[in-house]
């Protein structure tokens, strides 16, 4: 019977997803960004590395929006996609 009076003082802690799940853009705030991601992979015959663009400008959005953990264009594989800090503009212009 103890445990029966038990049960209610159990808190539930969510967990974040896996690295890789989504959640559903329920509000479309990505919609566009997908729709021109998915019309380039069609008109290139699925080949995703010549829609790398779309498909950094997709992720970003759904970082913004809260739709997937934030993570840094490099470890997504967008390295050579992200501008240079400014500071290492101006240190490699002056060499």
């Amino acid at each position: 019977m103890s445990t029966a009076m038990n049960f209610g003082s159990k808190s539930f802690q969510p967990k974040a997803p896996d690295k890789g799940s989504f959640p559903l853009d329920h509000f479309g705030e990505c919609k566009s960004f997908k729709e021109t991601f998915m019309k380039c992979l069609r008109e290139r015959s699925f080949d995703n590395s010549k829609c790398r663009l779309q498909s950094k400008d997709y992720l970003e959005c759904r970082m913004k929006y809260q739709l997937m953990a934030k993570e840094p264009l490099e470890k997504l594989g967008f390295k050579d996609l992200v501008e240079p800090p400014p500071a290492q503009v101006n240190k490699e212009s002056q060499n």
